[in-house]
């Protein structure tokens, strides 16, 4: 079966299209949606299934970690644990290209959370239409960024997505092109602020700079 192919404002995004998304996901359907960073693959947290279909089209193992991607601050507070030392940090640097590293709290699945330090990644994109996506859902994707197997780069083409992974996935997003960079890794985890990967968010807003 083909996937549903929604073309969607950028900017602007049709909420009845949003609603006719939200709804293949409540589901129990794979969506391809754009961020600030890359397209991303993501469905229902919840969802086993999802999780397995996900590592399929991205060719990764049970030990691949995976994104949680929340609408605002307050519900990533319901999901990680944060400290008044850390929510000063998030609230400097989202939303925008950052996934944060924090330590899970009992309301996620223990199969999203990395096994030994029970940490899930978190982030708040600065999209429109994903935004709008999270609104209308209620609560948060779980997500991964859409690299093919043997690519070295996600993909940033609804076209190019939609021709590779049509019969793969339930719903495409399509809301032109999204730039190919990766989120900046921050882990949040111990005190401080510890660079784990240099992407498309900036540095300075923690005083970190690459070596």
């Amino acid at each position: 079966m083909r996937a549903e192919f929604l073309q969607i404002h950028p900017r602007n995004p049709q909420p009845r299209l949003i609603a006719q998304a939200a709804e293949i996901i409540r589901k129990g359907g794979l969506a391809v949606f754009p961020t600030d960073s890359a397209y991303a693959l993501g469905g229902h947290l919840g969802d086993a299934a999802v999780l397995d279909r996900i590592r399929r089209i991205r060719g990764v193992d049970e030990r691949h970690l995976f994104t949680l991607m929340c609408r605002d601050l307050s519900e990533i507070a319901t999901y990680a644990r944060v400290d008044n030392a850390q929510y000063r940090i998030l609230k400097s640097a989202t939303p925008g290209s950052y996934t944060f590293i924090l330590e899970g709290t009992k309301e996620l699945p223990r199969r999203v959370l990395h096994p030994k330090r029970k940490t899930i990644g978190l982030r708040v994109p600065d999209h429109p239409v994903v935004l709008a996506l999270l609104r209308e859902l209620d609560e948060p994707l779980l997500s991964s960024t859409l690299i093919l197997p043997e690519a070295a780069e996600p993909l940033c083409a609804a076209d190019d997505i939609q021709e590779r992974l049509d019969k793969l996935v339930d719903v495409i997003i399509d809301a032109g092109p999204c730039s190919a960079g990766m989120t900046t890794i921050i882990n949040l985890v111990g005190g401080g602020a510890e660079l784990v990967r240099a992407g498309k968010g900036p540095l300075d807003v923690f005083g970190l700079s690459v070596d």
